[in-house]
């Protein structure tokens, strides 16, 4: 398979947040990690933004003077495309996710999961096969002071007998190695943390301007 072709990066008009500005730990048992991420809070990103976002990734936007794809803007150096099986995102919904982690080819994320959730809440996606669960990242806020918590966990692996036998070790090895793992850390920090600079403008303009 041909590895895709990484677009021009965008202009990051905005500083993209640091490692450590969020919490991050790892818990390993049962054949699983889990990863937690809480993100420092989002400043004027209310939960049903988030909710409406996770809907609506496809789509375009303003930025940088250009109408760009929204998942481009989402992540300026590292996103690569977004395709989903709706116009709009939802429960049941196919998303075919490209990503290069710090722009390195070798550290690609090419993927195909499914929404199992998206409402105020949380957004939840899957990628199950056979069903087990290879990944799975629940991504849960709440209110708070105008804007929002908001908490990531990704899982790695399951507890079923065909996980044990087989499909962690290829979750583990193939999916996410330590150092894409590492490197996803790094990028969930800064692709969550941008959403404060672009998303409640786009929001409100979505408001005269789409469903």
């Amino acid at each position: 398979m041909t590895a895709p072709q990484l677009p021009e990066p965008r202009p990051v008009l905005w500083p993209l947040r640091p490692l450590g500005s969020a919490a991050v730990w790892t818990k390993a048992s049962d054949g699983r990690t889990v990863v937690t991420v809480r993100h420092s809070p989002l400043s004027q990103v209310t939960p049903e933004m988030l909710a409406w976002w996770y809907s609506h990734v496809p789509g375009t936007m303003r930025y940088a003077g250009k109408t760009l794809p929204r998942y481009l803007v989402w992540h300026p150096l590292d996103h690569i495309s977004y395709e989903a099986s709706t116009p709009t995102v939802q429960p049941g919904t196919s998303l075919h996710i490209t990503e290069a982690l710090g722009r390195d080819v070798t550290k690609l994320i090419d993927i195909q999961v499914t929404v199992e959730t998206i409402d105020a809440q949380a957004a939840i996606i899957s990628k199950r096969l056979f069903g087990t669960s290879l990944i799975r990242l629940e991504n849960e806020f709440t209110p708070y002071n105008g804007g929002a918590r908001y908490v990531t966990r990704l899982t790695i692996g399951d507890t079923t007998p065909l996980a044990g036998l087989i499909l962690n070790r290829v979750a583990h090895t193939r999916a996410f190695p330590p150092a894409k793992l590492a490197a996803w850390i790094r990028h969930h920090i800064e692709e969550i943390g941008n959403l404060e600079n672009f998303l409640p403008d786009l929001y409100r303009y979505r408001a005269d301007h789409e469903p």
